[in-house]
Order: C-alpha cells, then structure tokens, then sequence
C-alpha cells in the first residue's frame, strides 16, 4: 500500500464552474435549468457570470479579423512532411491541400485562444452594483412564481413576481368574455382577497403593485382570478366566479 497521502478534493471544496460553463453555452437541459434559476435567485451567481461573458468577450477583440496573407502557405509548408506524405501513400489517393490546411487552421486557432485565456492576464471587470436596499421587506424577498390553472379547460397562466421591484408579470390569460373583466387577487394564508389588478384580454399582463399588496405577496399565498363587471369589483372582493387559482412559490 502506497504511503503518499490521497490528493481527492472534496467536493464541498471545488470550485463552482457553472458560471463559466453557463457563459460559454455548454449546459444543456436540466443543468441549464438550474443555472437559469440560480442567475434569477442569487445576485452572485449572476454576476459571476456577467464577469465570466466579459472576460470571454476580451477574446474577440485579441483575434485577427482576418488572416495573414501567408499563413495557409506557411500551414502547407508545416504539414507537407507529415500529413501530405500519408495521403500521398495511399493507393490511388491524391495528396489534398484543402483538408489538411482547414485542419491545421482550426487547430491553431483553438491552440491560441487556450493559450490566450490560461496565459495572458485579463483585467478582472469590476463587480456589477448590488441592487439598491429599499425599506420593504418584500422587495428584499425571492423571486415568486405560480401557475394558475383554469377551473374549466385551458392552459395554466404563469406569474412571476419580481420583489425588487414589486412587479407581477403573467403570460395570456383569455379568461373573460366581451361581457366581463378578468380581475387577479391575492389571497394571504388565513386572510381575505385583495385585488391586484385587472388582467389584459389579449397577451400577456404586468401590474406594478402597492405597497400594502407587495407585503402580501408571499410563498404558499394564492393567487385567484374571478370574473367581475367592465370596471373590476366595487366592492372590494371578488363579485363574480373564481375561474382560476394557484399557490405562489419560491424559484
């Protein structure tokens, strides 16, 4: 038995990479998922990976536009001795120049950008500015979503709820008639509605909320929408059919 000591790093001490690999586009599927979610709900996150875009961005600007003149010759000359003489010795094959050069091209270029990013010093961008501290709790809060499903047939409407700023955005809701307007009300866990605005007929809504209505949104609160007269309610709750409800959650 070897008496070097083990060098295995565990897992709790390596580096987080996915801001990186969330920059380059190398996530796919449920790990893009996840990393879309992370830049929604950790300010960090986010701007580990706008640093991330930012330093891969320099890249661009240390590439040549365009090629020397006589880089595909000095590409032949290079490779004339090894690759040509392979295809040449093959029975009934012509030497090609086309292939072998396009090879070597991307080759180099690959070769240069590694060594760009591991070797060349990059200034580091400052840190993005942290979002402006306001005195409501709410604004300080996560990111609140919810999906709120008709009672008849019809897809889900999805909300978003934005604490920094206090804003609620849903996708189309075709819940209303020509006769009637669909209105959205909070409905606190052990408390009454309070409405939070009217919902457009055609697309998709944003309602910027109050101050008292932005305490009220919460996880595990629900979101109900009812069917009220050209106007909305003027009675302060909910007059007509609720016709769709969900649970607001955390992202």
């Amino acid at each position: 038995m070897s008496d070097v000591p083990s060098r295995d790093v565990p897992d709790d001490d390596l580096p987080d990479t996915s801001a990186g690999e969330f920059a380059l586009g190398l996530l796919e599927g449920e790990a893009r998922t996840a990393a879309m979610r992370r830049v929604l709900a950790e300010p960090a996150f986010a701007r580990a990976v706008e640093q991330w875009r930012l330093r891969l961005a320099q890249l661009f600007d240390l590439w040549p536009a365009m090629p020397a003149p006589d880089l595909f010759a000095r590409i032949e000359r290079s490779i004339h001795g090894a690759g040509a003489a392979r295809v040449a010795a093959l029975p009934g094959r012509q030497p090609s120049k086309l292939w072998p050069g396009i090879a070597a091209l991307s080759s180099l270029a690959a070769a240069a950008l590694l060594v760009i990013l591991f070797t060349r010093p990059l200034a580091v961008p400052p840190p993005l500015p942290e979002a402006p501290a306001t005195p409501l709790a709410a604004d300080t809060g996560p990111t609140l979503v919810a999906s709120i499903s008709p009672t008849a047939k019809g897809a889900p409407v999805t909300v978003v709820y934005d604490a920094r700023i206090g804003s609620l955005r849903l996708t189309a809701a075709n819940l209303a008639d020509a006769k009637r307007v669909a209105e959205l009300w909070v409905i606190p866990v052990g408390g009454t509605p309070h409405s939070l605005g009217l919902l457009e007929t055609h697309g998709g809504t944003a309602l910027t909320l109050s101050t008292a209505n932005r305490a009220r949104i919460a996880a595990g609160a629900t979101l109900a929408v009812s069917l009220e007269p050209l106007g909305g309610s003027t009675t302060g709750l909910p007059t007509g059919p609720v016709v769709a409800t969900g649970a607001l959650a955390r992202v």
